[in-house]
């Protein structure tokens, strides 16, 4: 699957905000967006007319960064939360917070999703007993994750993890390395700074 692969701290820069994309740099005075915190390029720090079209596609823009999800795939979990019943938006959150990679960085075994990306590629993941390198796997509730093998990235993330900021549809046991996914994520769980709202809008257009 295609991934971006450019400087992701432009990528903050560009949303004006930390998206947390480089994981411990972010909580430190080296982050760029404390030094420089406007849009990269020529003309970032001009004055822009900020539409209704735009401040949508900026919240779309900002979900896939996050993420870490380009545009056909994006627009393909839109399709599918459409579907499902309940609140669109939502459900759009919740697709995306049930991928392997993101679950890996929520129960603190990396300290970024491009980070529990890489793991999950290199095979370092397994989800009931089975070998998962696919980082779009979605996790359902009853799946039993475990980390294969002696990784010291890992182990070095989950013991400097903050436990209580581990959302209630997960269980973790840091001990012996495995997690339960205990339930869906709820609204309340997800904390990204996305107006879901702002990103239907637009796909409805």
């Amino acid at each position: 699957m295609a991934r971006y692969t450019g400087p992701v701290c432009k990528l903050c820069r560009r949303e004006a905000q930390k998206l947390f994309l480089k994981g411990d740099k972010c909580l430190t005075d080296k982050c760029p967006v404390e030094r420089r915190p406007y849009p990269p390029g020529e003309h970032g720090r001009s004055r822009r007319k900020e539409s209704e079209y735009y401040i949508q596609l900026r919240e779309k823009q900002k979900a896939k960064r996050i993420y870490g999800v380009l545009e056909r795939q994006f627009r393909n979990y839109y399709e599918l939360a459409a579907k499902r019943k309940g609140v669109t938006g939502e459900n759009l959150l919740q697709i995306l917070e049930s991928r392997l990679d993101n679950t890996i960085y929520r129960i603190g075994f990396a300290s970024s999703r491009a980070m529990a990306r890489q793991d999950v590629r290199h095979g370092h993941i397994a989800v009931n007993g089975r070998r998962v390198d696919i980082p779009s796997f979605r996790v359902k509730p009853g799946d039993i994750i475990t980390v294969i093998g002696d990784v010291a990235r890992i182990k070095e993330a989950a013991e400097s993890v903050n436990k209580a900021a581990v959302p209630s549809w997960l269980d973790v046991d840091y001990e012996n390395l495995t997690a339960k996914v205990v339930g869906v994520p709820s609204r309340q769980d997800i904390d990204v700074p996305v107006q879901e709202k702002l990103i239907v809008e637009l796909y409805s257009k």
